[in-house]
């Protein structure tokens, strides 16, 4: 039996995830992933599911069905277009998300002079990797701020922020990652006006959050439609190699 999903949970994580199983710490053959997304694509969360993240150098291999499905990240060896590393901005298809250091939030100025959009790195597969809660609501509020729209990327395969092996590998390290609620959450208050989302961020308590007609942490709440135009204007995905992890931990969770 399908659980039916709160109002407010599905304005949160529809459309959420950018599948980026070609990229650690899955590292999938291009044919396996693409197979995996044709097969999330058929199933009954299909509605979370975004676009597939493929590198420049690989789109020969993408089928046409995957036409308009597409996140496309240039060529490591090649200045990326979705990184702002100087004042000029590479000419790409639209939309572009740039990605800067958690140290120069002022470049944030120039991508949203230029049209584009702004890239969050939350992780990794080394701890020092992942950023503090502090450098992320950093991130959110200035793009909050500017009315910057943004997505984040790596380390957000659970939705609440704990401990967890950083690498499919048996001797993985392990750190505390950011969760993918949190950071939504946080994006969402920030957008309508909250600076205190420190303390979102740092949650790791799952019942802190709830979801029904409204999202709520704590004492705090948002109506569905409050983060429906959150996730619409401000925090548009989150890329992550895994599609079934996001699924299963919030089905363990008893929000799916």
């Amino acid at each position: 039996m399908i659980k039916t999903v709160a109002p407010a949970l599905k304005a949160l994580v529809s459309d959420l995830i950018d599948y980026a199983g070609l990229y650690p710490p899955a590292k999938l053959p291009i044919g396996d992933a693409i197979a995996n997304f044709a097969e999330y694509e058929s199933g009954s969360h299909s509605w979370m599911l975004r676009r597939f993240v493929v590198g420049a150098g690989e789109l020969d291999k993408v089928p046409d069905s995957l036409n308009g499905k597409l996140s496309v990240l240039t060529d490591s060896e090649q200045k990326r277009a979705a990184s702002l590393e100087t004042s000029t901005i590479l000419a790409a298809a639209r939309p572009v998300y740039c990605e800067i250091p958690f140290t120069d939030l002022e470049k944030l100025d120039e991508i949203k002079s230029s049209g584009c959009f702004a890239k969050m790195r939350t992780g990794g597969v080394k701890p020092e990797a992942i950023p503090s809660p502090l450098m992320v609501s950093s991130f959110i509020l200035a793009c909050a701020e500017r009315r910057l729209p943004f997505k984040a990327t790596a380390g957000l395969h659970h939705p609440i922020r704990k401990e967890y092996a950083l690498t499919y590998d048996a001797d993985a390290p392990r750190g505390t990652m950011h969760g993918f609620i949190n950071v939504l959450m946080a994006s969402a208050f920030a957008w309508s006006g909250d600076k205190k989302i420190e303390k979102i961020i740092e949650e790791t308590d799952p019942t802190a959050f709830r979801f029904d007609d409204k999202a709520c942490w704590r004492d705090k709440s948002l109506s569905a439609e409050q983060i429906r135009d959150a996730r619409q204007n401000f925090m548009h995905a989150i890329g992550s190699c895994s599609f079934e992890e996001p699924v299963q931990d919030l089905q363990a969770l008893g929000l799916l």
